[in-house]
């Protein structure tokens, strides 16, 4: 199997925000982790990045550049997207099959909308997950703390069988990039 890392809307808008996203100096931390650990394996990395014009993510608009705190290599891939899901629309599906990729690593932001999507529809296209556990987040919410948030969508996605494929909530540590498929 061949994997690739996608990294979602880790873009200023969202980070440098008062407060920031729940952990998010150690969410950014270890997406740095994930994605040198990555490219040493030969394993593509991939930036989603949202966009929304006449607003803060209006492409080339600083709050809509990725966060200051990432590593971004020139050779990573860049998708810009306009909905929750990363898919919907982008370049994502076919700069994937392209590469051969089988199965994904997915973290980034906002947990509950665009990591939990981009993970139910790449589940639904065939492809296994492997989600970071702890490099996704969100903003703490009135209903519940962002991570909160974070443990319960770890606890759900990786409960979901019915698309026949697996989804894995793996803390990022743990997560191996060998031959190019995570372990």
């Amino acid at each position: 199997m061949t994997a690739a890392l996608i990294v979602i809307d880790v873009q200023r808008a969202l980070f440098e925000t008062s407060p920031p996203p729940a952990d998010a100096d150690a969410v950014l931390g270890r997406i740095n982790d994930l994605t040198s650990r990555a490219r040493a394996a030969g394993v593509p990395v991939i930036y989603v990045q949202h966009e929304s014009p006449g607003s803060a993510f209006t492409p080339g608009q600083p709050a809509w550049e990725l966060d200051t705190r990432l590593a971004p290599l020139p050779e990573d891939v860049r998708v810009r997207k306009t909905t929750p899901d990363s898919f919907h629309g982008t370049t994502l599906g076919q700069t994937l099959a392209e590469a051969g990729v089988t199965e994904l690593v997915v973290c980034g932001y906002a947990t509950e909308f665009c990591v939990d999507t981009t993970v139910r529809r790449a589940a639904g296209l065939g492809l296994p997950v492997t989600l970071a556990a702890d490099a996704h987040t969100t903003q703490d919410k009135a209903h519940a703390p962002g991570a909160q948030i974070r443990a319960h969508h770890n606890a759900t996605l990786s409960a979901i069988a019915s698309f026949g494929v697996k989804i894995a909530a793996v803390p990022a540590a743990d997560i191996v990039f060998s031959a190019g498929a995570p372990r």
